[in-house]
């Protein structure tokens, strides 16, 4: 089968894996659709190949393949690319491997082989607090989805998480006397993440009256449930995002990790220590928790001019 054709049947676990990856690219990334259509081109480019060599299984990769595959891509006999078209395929492979680790596909990422192409350096984009109230409040009404869109923005706001990490949640993963949600993080790690008032409200709320409407005859221990009560996927999370983002005209600015990026400039705006930001978040390293200090600056320039007797 095709890695291009659409349907899992008899597709080979690599297919089943770029399939998923260029569906985490567009939804969890937020990519644009010129972006999701440039890695997707560039996905199939490499499975064609593996697959040209017999390789159909990701761990069968090795290194010599990403070797060859990079001298093809590279000849003129090859794809004819130009240096830079190149250097991106070789980001989107490297990606494309990452992923496969962090979701289990694959025990090891041999893509190293691939020089790194340096890429200019963006910053997440956050919104301001008054942005931040006209998104929390755009799911109007009490009805259950209502509720229940209502506590999928303020959960995400109040912790910082993932939407994958959001909808992969079950109902005893949430704390409510403590105020407390355990999620599953990438690569498996959990981490324990608090909430507030707000939050504890609407999640009283929803399992009180809007979930059992949503679950109606079905036993799910899902925690976000969608309208046939069962769990929510991520693709059908952000498209509800999505739509209260376009609702108050906020579609250009409202991405996946919009409230993920958010939650930390707002938490490091507020004083919070970095290393606290970086556990609330997941990230392995501090080097990529660092990154909103940058996004932080102008709010620390005006705190400094304000309070300091000299500034």
């Amino acid at each position: 089968m095709s890695p291009g054709a659409d349907g899992t049947a008899g597709a080979s676990p690599l297919v089943v894996a770029g399939r998923e990856f260029l569906n985490y690219i567009q939804v969890e990334r937020g990519a644009s659709v010129n972006t999701v259509l440039a890695y997707r081109r560039a996905v199939v480019r490499y499975l064609d190949y593996l697959l040209s060599i017999g390789i159909e299984a990701p761990d069968d990769i090795t290194r010599e393949a990403l070797v060859g595959f990079a001298g093809e891509l590279s000849s003129r006999q090859g794809a004819g690319l130009s240096p830079r078209s190149v250097a991106q395929v070789f980001s989107a492979v490297r990606m494309f491997h990452r992923f496969m680790v962090t979701e289990g596909y694959a025990e090891s990422d041999q893509s190293t082989v691939l020089a790194s192409p340096r890429t200019p350096h963006r910053l997440p984009r956050a919104l301001d607090r008054d942005q931040v109230v006209k998104l929390l409040d755009a799911p109007a009404g009490g009805d259950h989805r209502g509720v229940r869109d209502r506590l999928i923005l303020e959960m995400l706001y109040a912790t910082g998480m993932r939407i994958s990490e959001l909808v992969g949640l079950d109902v005893v993963d949430l704390d409510l006397p403590e105020r407390i949600v355990t999620c599953r993080g990438k690569g498996g790690k959990w981490r324990l993440l608090p909430f507030g008032r707000e939050t504890h409200r609407l999640a009283l709320l929803y399992l009180d009256e809007a979930r059992p409407l949503l679950a109606g005859e079905r036993h799910s221990a899902a925690l976000i449930l969608n309208a046939r009560g069962g769990r929510l996927t991520r693709q059908g999370c952000w498209k509800i995002i999505k739509g209260h983002a376009a609702a108050v005209g906020m579609e250009d600015r409202v991405t996946p990790h919009v409230l993920r990026h958010t939650f930390a400039t707002h938490m490091l705006e507020g004083g919070a220590n970095l290393l606290v930001v970086q556990e609330l978040l997941g990230h392995s390293s501090i080097s990529t928790t660092q990154i909103y200090t940058e996004v932080t600056g102008k709010h620390l320039m005006e705190v400094y001019r304000n309070a300091h007797p000299r500034a």
